[in-house]
């Protein structure tokens, strides 16, 4: 008993690790384009946003795991918010430096970008965190705060890279990208 928690424990790290740098990448792109000040505003409220929806989506995950399509409408959102990165900060960024003032538009379609994105890559880690723990709810609350943490932290540094390095744009647009589709594939190979 106790070996199969520890291998679910190993596990959930894991899939958190992997799971959690999906949402970090989105909010790290969506700040990068933002000053300083405004860039911590955006990663707080990306980060809470994420919070408050894995809270959700961990309390009724089992009746989540039952809806068909929901996989399918997560990629079309996600190719969407792709779309937006592309245009806001990839495109962007090549053709022109943000002046210091950002407007307050910008700022809450920042963080209406990163909420639709939210949406999508919480219920997918909740789902693969929650299908780990299977019937032990204290490591699939260890999982959920894991990936919170993880992601804060990710979150913050790819901002200040993609400040940096303009190509790191181009590698989380590509995982971002990458996420959608299979979250696509997979409904699809449902309905096949």
């Amino acid at each position: 008993m106790l070996t199969e928690q520890i291998l679910i424990f190993i596990q959930i790290i894991l899939l958190d690790l992997v799971l959690a740098g999906d949402n970090a990448i989105i909010i790290g792109m969506v700040a990068s384009q933002f000053p300083n000040e405004q860039r911590k505003k955006i990663i707080f409220w990306g980060i809470g946003a994420a919070i408050v929806l894995r809270i959700i989506f961990t309390l009724i995950t089992a009746y989540l795991l039952q809806i068909t399509g929901l996989r399918l409408i997560g990629g079309v959102l996600l190719l969407y918010v792709c779309y937006k990165l592309y245009v806001d900060v990839v495109k962007g960024n090549a053709s022109e430096e943000k002046s210091p003032s950002v407007e307050n538009t910008s700022f809450f379609k920042a963080i209406t970008t990163i909420i639709i994105a939210d949406v999508t890559m919480s219920l997918d880690n909740v789902l693969a965190v929650a299908g780990a723990a299977k019937d032990h709810y204290y490591l699939l609350i260890f999982g959920l705060v894991l990936s919170i943490a993880l992601m804060a932290v990710a979150a913050n540094l790819i901002s200040q890279w993609i400040k940096k390095y303009k190509w790191i744009a181009w590698l989380g647009l590509l995982a971002i990208l990458f996420v959608a589709i299979e979250l696509i594939y997979t409904d699809i190979k449902l309905f096949i």
